[in-house]
């Protein structure tokens, strides 16, 4: 059997700004993306703590250091810069590889840069 876990979070991004003329997508910071684990294109699940909106949307990797975060496409109408947001990258697991995973947390001050990476709760069958 497999399981759908988390894999890691960007914890209180802030976004940087919207812009609804685009295709689709979360534009992150390149940098932030890495520290996190999560990889251009992969799904992600948004969740915006300054209006409870909550999405799926895919990432785009930004330009390396300049901590963006910005909301492309339809998705730019769910929030507003400044916004907090929560992104959340899962993967699916069997159960073997469950024993010891432990999901990292990148938490994010006003301006993207990184405060901590925490690793949670490891997971003991």
């Amino acid at each position: 059997m497999q399981r759908f876990v988390l894999l890691s979070k960007l914890h209180m991004a802030t976004v940087t700004s919207c812009q609804l003329h685009y295709e689709g997508s979360i534009t992150v910071d390149e940098e932030l993306m890495e520290v996190a684990g999560m990889r251009p294109y992969e799904q992600v699940h948004v969740s915006n703590l300054n209006n409870g909106e909550r999405f799926i949307t895919y990432l785009i990797p930004g330009a390396r250091g300049k901590r963006e975060v910005i909301l492309n496409g339809p998705t730019a109408r769910l929030a507003v810069p400044g916004d907090r947001l929560i992104v959340f990258a899962y993967v699916l697991m069997d159960e073997a590889e469950l024993e010891g995973h432990s999901p990292t947390v990148v938490v994010l001050d006003e301006k993207n840069n990184i405060q901590t990476v925490l690793r949670r709760h490891v997971w003991r069958g």
